[in-house]
């Protein structure tokens, strides 16, 4: 028996290419700490200084997945199994809109430190994705299904390798920190 796709909907496209945006704004990052020989690759840099655009349209795609798919499935907003049944999704949704919200040099220069610190909510966005993404396609398989579950397991598996590759740079310096102090 031969896996046979079938082509996805308006909706799904939108989603997948707001996901391929999102990766988009985490791979400089993780790629230059995982990486450091990528660290001023030109595709790297154009990213980094793109990354607010791209967080934007991957919000504005997201949206437009969200209209379509609500459309589609007609859901009944009144209904709390409606929320239940979207829960990764709308926070994701609602995460995305807090950070295109503050997308902004006023936002940076208001918000100072703090900026940096709601901007982290970009990594439980990606896992609310990872949980979304899985869930939502499994057992739908699509044309798009594959390409938005290697995407988002793969940026998933790089933040991790990422997290790995900053506690060993802070152990080692705390090592050296240590020795420093002996003599």
């Amino acid at each position: 028996m031969l896996l046979s796709l079938e082509s996805a909907p308006l909706g799904n496209y939108l989603g997948l290419l707001a996901l391929v945006a999102y990766i988009a704004t985490l791979v400089p990052t993780i790629i230059r700490i995982v990486f450091p020989t990528f660290k001023s690759h030109v595709v790297i840099r154009w990213l980094l200084k793109q990354r607010r655009a791209t967080g934007i349209l991957a919000f504005v795609l997201a949206v437009g997945h969200a209209y379509f798919v609500i459309r589609k499935r007609n859901f009944d907003f009144f209904d709390v199994n409606t929320y239940r049944a979207s829960a990764e999704g709308l926070s994701t949704l609602l995460i995305f809109a807090v950070l295109t919200a503050t997308s902004n040099d006023w936002s940076v220069k208001w918000l100072r430190r703090n900026w940096k610190r709601l901007h982290t909510l970009t990594y439980g966005a990606m896992f609310l994705l990872t949980w979304h993404v899985i869930n939502k396609m499994a057992g739908q398989w699509t044309l798009v299904t594959p390409i938005a579950a290697v995407g988002i397991i793969a940026i998933t598996a790089l933040f991790f390798m990422r997290k790995g590759a900053e506690f060993q740079q802070t152990l080692a310096k705390a090592s050296v920190h240590r020795r420093a102090s002996i003599f």
